[in-house]
């Protein structure tokens, strides 16, 4: 009896290792020390040595039960674009540059050409966010998993200089709330969609009017990455208040969060347009819209507070890198918490 025959292979992780190095290769940056395949990664801080207190930011995260989608459809280079902007739009959350990321793929077993396709995905979304691939893990896990089964996660380091983190500290009543328009429904809340479509390979196939394509592709779009947009307002010598990533909780778990004491947050849910992919959800689970908010991002994926003097420019940074922006409401003194008007 050997290794292989208990259900781990050995020579396909090794073949795996070979098809990824492509991938990661396109995400080095100079900081990067040594090359893939080592027990660590290492990464040079040399360059924060000009910051005058950085401050080291950290996020880990996966995509939930997205991945499901990713092997009933059998597409499996979107969803590492997932795992990445899960963790990175966190650290940009916070005004961090996200340095690094290191994925996690756990499967029944490993199918070399498959596991290169996910990491294919993790190097796009490290592309998108400028930070480097710098290691990961592929763990076969038969007996626990089925073979055709896998989950991916990982984790991101990013710096920011002290002074530049965002709090919320300095919040005031008749700060400007901007959203950013989402890609969809990202990578919170598919335990309720696969719910309410009953996902299958056909529902997955079947083409819906309203979205303009099929299911499946409207719900395995990537997670949107905000990292660029933050970096551009930066740029352009705004300062960003307060910041939330809407994620798991929707609106009414998440934008609290950006909130101190004394500040309320009013959101109009008329000042941008809804993806149509939330009101087939909503129509089709007969799911209610307090529900609906705490659940999804409904179209807004990032939310900042600026001062108004500096919503113009804000708006321009935004559009320059990208991204989709949208004011939707204000800060108000009051109690803590958010309300959609």
């Amino acid at each position: 009896m050997d290794y292989k025959t208990s259900g781990v292979d050995i020579e396909a992780g090794y073949r795996s290792v070979e098809l990824m190095k492509a991938h990661v290769k396109r995400t080095m940056r100079e900081e990067v020390l040594g090359g893939l395949g080592g027990f660590s990664g290492a990464f040079s801080l040399a360059k924060i040595k000009d910051m005058e207190e950085p401050v080291l930011l950290s996020g880990t995260d996966g995509c939930g039960t997205k991945v499901k989608l990713s092997m009933l459809m059998d597409k499996h280079d979107t969803i590492g674009i997932d795992a990445v902007a899960m963790c990175v739009n966190d650290i940009a959350c916070a005004g961090g540059e996200p340095l690094f990321f290191l994925d996690y793929i756990a499967c029944g077993k490993n199918y070399p050409e498959k596991i290169a396709d996910i990491v294919k995905g993790v190097a796009e979304g490290c592309l998108q966010s400028e930070c480097a691939l710098i290691g990961g893990e592929t763990a076969e896990h038969p007996g626990l998993m089925p073979e055709d089964d896998y989950d991916v996660a990982g984790f991101a380091v990013g710096v920011v200089d002290k002074k530049d983190l965002i709090t919320g500290e300095n919040l005031k009543d008749g700060d400007i709330l901007i959203g950013m328009a989402s890609s969809g429904v990202h990578s919170n809340g598919y335990s309720l969609v696969r719910k309410v479509f009953d996902v299958s390979k056909e529902t997955l196939a079947e083409y819906y009017e309203e979205l303009g394509t099929t299911l499946g592709e409207t719900l395995l779009t990537p997670t949107r990455i905000y990292v660029k947009a933050l970096k551009s307002i930066k740029k352009a010598g705004v300062t960003v208040k307060a910041c939330s990533h809407i994620t798991g909780g929707g609106f009414y778990e998440n934008v609290p969060r950006m909130l101190i004491e004394g500040t309320h947050a009013v959101i109009e849910k008329n000042s941008y347009p809804v993806p149509a992919i939330f009101g087939l959800l909503a129509k089709k689970g007969d799911i209610a819209e307090q529900m609906m908010y705490n659940t999804f991002n409904m179209g807004l994926g990032m939310i900042i507070a600026v001062d108004p003097a500096d919503v113009e420019t804000t708006m321009a940074a935004i559009k320059e890198a990208g991204d989709t922006p949208y004011v939707v409401g204000k800060i108000q003194a009051g109690e803590k918490g958010v309300t959609l008007c």
